[in-house]
């Protein structure tokens, strides 16, 4: 299914029954990486499972910023007519859950934020300068998104209402200073850190996501 989001198509898939839940990926996937889960949230939930401009079948953009890419979701919200829904953000997608959540915090009943980082600087240092030699050979708006942003403050965080379980792996790519700040930073959230985790194994095609976010969806 398509929606025509700031003047974007955007494609997203429909399952299930329920309260609404969307899934937003991260950088260079699409919405297929949560196959799994949308087959286990479907039986309780409504699920949206988006992709991002520029990423699957959506329409192709020249540059990225976290701050577009939440504008599409806050109007996606509006324009579907959800109501509260839960956003569970990945990587990229788990920043602009945190930026739909900061800059309309009347949108989403809950956040679930998995693998996400404040700042440039919270990818750790060997990924970081991986991307910039992957940059550097071939310029990628999708690598340049996360070689310069995000750029978010504790302080700002504190601002984020809607009640939020934090998610990383023990082995993840991300620092966890970064992860435990997110999750010190937002009143009342949880935290979460995975066993024997890494990035995106918890995730991808995976069988642990609902599993680890299930009873606080559920409230």
């Amino acid at each position: 299914m398509y929606a025509i989001v700031n003047g974007l198509k955007l494609f997203y898939h429909k399952e299930g029954s329920g309260r609404p839940v969307i899934l937003l990926h991260g950088n260079g996937e699409d919405h297929t990486i949560f196959d799994v889960a949308i087959r286990d949230l479907a039986r309780s939930y409504t699920v949206y499972a988006l992709d991002s401009r520029a990423h699957g079948k959506s329409d192709p953009v020249p540059s990225l910023t976290y701050r577009e890419m939440a504008e599409d979701v806050a109007a996606f919200i509006r324009q579907q007519g959800l109501e509260k829904p839960a956003l569970v953000g990945f990587s990229d997608g788990g920043v602009v859950a945190l930026l739909v959540a900061l800059r309309w915090p009347d949108l989403p009943g809950r956040l679930v934020v998995a693998g996400a980082n404040m700042t440039p600087a919270g990818i750790k240092q060997p990924w970081r300068t991986l991307m910039r030699v992957q940059n550097r050979i071939s310029p990628d708006p999708k690598l340049e998104l996360m070689l310069t942003q995000p750029h978010l403050a504790g302080w700002q965080l504190t601002g984020i209402t809607a009640p939020t379980l934090v998610l990383a792996g023990e082995k993840d790519l991300i620092d966890e200073g970064q992860t435990r700040r997110i999750a010190r930073s937002i009143p009342g959230a949880k935290l979460l850190i995975l066993p024997g985790e890494t990035h995106g194994s918890y995730v991808v095609h995976s069988d642990k996501l609902y599993p680890a976010m299930a009873n606080f969806l559920r409230g």
